[in-house]
């Protein structure tokens, strides 16, 4: 599902496309901002949205074994709660089935 898909899934929800656009819109900025200033974001049932921390390290090149020094960086990490962990876990013993 892209950005697209889930403003059509909400529209009837919120009552038309304008409205679920900017409600989704907002939901992303917000969080978004949070973890780029380094707040974490919780949603209860839903996760965690949170800014790690990359050390400075050294890699290799795969195809000529050079060793290459990769820079520090800080990125985004999501980690799902357990409601959200228990229903993708029911959905994959569905899809399972119908092999």
């Amino acid at each position: 599902m892209n950005k697209r898909e889930l403003v059509d899934a909400i529209a009837p929800k919120v009552g038309d496309k304008k409205t679920a656009t900017e409600a989704v819109n907002a939901i992303l900025e917000a969080i978004q901002g949070a973890v780029a200033s380094g707040d974490k974001v919780s949603i209860t049932g839903f996760g965690a949205f949170e800014m790690v921390h990359k050390p400075a390290r050294t890699a290799r090149n795969p195809s000529t074994g050079a060793e290459i020094k990769v820079a520090e960086s800080w990125g985004p990490k999501f980690r799902p709660g357990s409601d959200f962990k228990e229903l993708v876990n029911a959905g994959g013993k569905k899809a399972s089935k119908k092999k």
